[in-house]
């Protein structure tokens, strides 16, 4: 079953496994990734061995558009995490993830990946749960989070290098734990721009 594919309606083009899980599962509406142990996307600064075994469910898109998604994380060892996800290539990325911080808090953490990654913190989450919305802007792009009931926030605005046409997805994350389950649910995909850029929206 893992090399077989989900249905989402929401998005208008194939999608595909960049990488295949360990086990995926979609039921009312909800749909459910699970990554194996030591699975990440990372290229550390320090220059250890790139990881990019983490599984991701990719769709290839171009122009302007927003994809939004609610995600909840089965947390149990640190960064683990759900993720909404830019991939040019394996050396030009970006992540948004809903991960486990080290000292066992759920965070919101970006990381853009130009050669080398990045890593960035946000804000702590009290739950499991949290919406994430990915927006093109011409060549910038822009990560957005929310909380169930308040504003949607900025959390990162950037570029990648210039091309058209990229993939984006959803990816389950593990690196340091025996496996992690990401479940994502009220997926938006949109064909347009994003209406502001740090002007607060309430979910």
């Amino acid at each position: 079953m893992p090399n077989t594919l989900p249905t989402l309606t929401e998005i208008p083009s194939s999608l595909y496994w960049g990488l295949a899980p360990s086990s995926w599962i979609q039921d009312q509406g909800v749909l459910s990734i699970s990554a194996g142990s030591k699975t990440d996307l990372f290229i550390d600064p320090h220059g250890t061995e790139p990881i990019l075994n983490a599984p991701r469910l990719l769709f290839e898109t171009s122009g302007n558009w927003r994809l939004r998604v609610r995600v909840r994380v089965e947390f149990g060892a640190p960064f683990d995490a759900g993720v909404l996800l830019i991939w040019g290539g394996e050396h030009t990325w970006a992540k948004l993830c809903f991960e486990y911080s080290p000292q066992l808090e759920p965070m919101i953490v970006s990381v853009v990946t130009n050669g080398i990654s990045d890593d960035a913190n946000a804000f702590t989450v009290a739950g499991d749960t949290v919406s994430l919305e990915i927006s093109r802007f011409g060549q910038a792009y822009a990560f957005h989070a929310a909380v169930e009931g308040g504003p949607w926030q900025l959390i990162r605005h950037f570029a990648l290098p210039n091309t058209d046409t990229v993939s984006a997805g959803l990816v389950s994350q593990s690196p340091l734990g025996v496996g992690c389950t990401a479940h994502f649910s009220d997926i938006l995909y949109a064909v347009e721009r994003r209406k502001a850029l740090r002007r607060n929206f309430v979910l």
